[in-house]
């Protein structure tokens, strides 16, 4: 099952990925930081399961592009707080919608009405899959 099942992903995430500019990676940082606010490299390491060294990495390329910017911390001068900007912002909302509307447009093109209610009721279960709390 697991064989058939990365097999009829495969493509369809390449095509929801083809148009993207950003690595799988660099999105990861900003949809974390989007969603959870800003945090520490070592934290964004662990949240989004990437080395360390990826993150740093990942970190100075998203800077350079201004995307995210590095906060002092106020009361540890060593920590450093990694923050996403306006601008990474709109930069993940440009990201995540360039495979949508190919995904939106072929769910009502090719799938009849069973079928996209059979889609709907998957999503729940793959979301699970996804999770980081196996039991709900």
């Amino acid at each position: 099952m697991t064989r058939t099942f990365f097999e009829a992903l495969h493509p369809l995430m390449r095509r929801l990925t083809a148009e993207r500019t950003l690595s799988a990676g660099k999105i990861g940082v900003l949809r974390h930081l989007a969603q959870h606010g800003q945090a520490t490299t070592s934290q964004l390491a662990t949240a989004i399961h990437v080395s360390p060294q990826g993150i740093s990495l990942a970190v100075r390329e998203l800077e350079r592009l201004e995307f995210l910017v590095r906060v002092p911390d106020a009361e540890d001068r060593r920590r450093v707080w990694i923050d996403i900007t306006d601008a990474g912002r709109q930069r993940l909302a440009q990201e995540t919608l360039s495979g949508n509307a190919w995904l939106d447009q072929v769910i009502t093109e090719r799938l009849t009405p069973q079928e996209r209610a059979a889609l709907q009721a998957v999503i729940p279960i793959l979301a699970k899959l996804g999770s980081e709390h196996p039991h709900g």
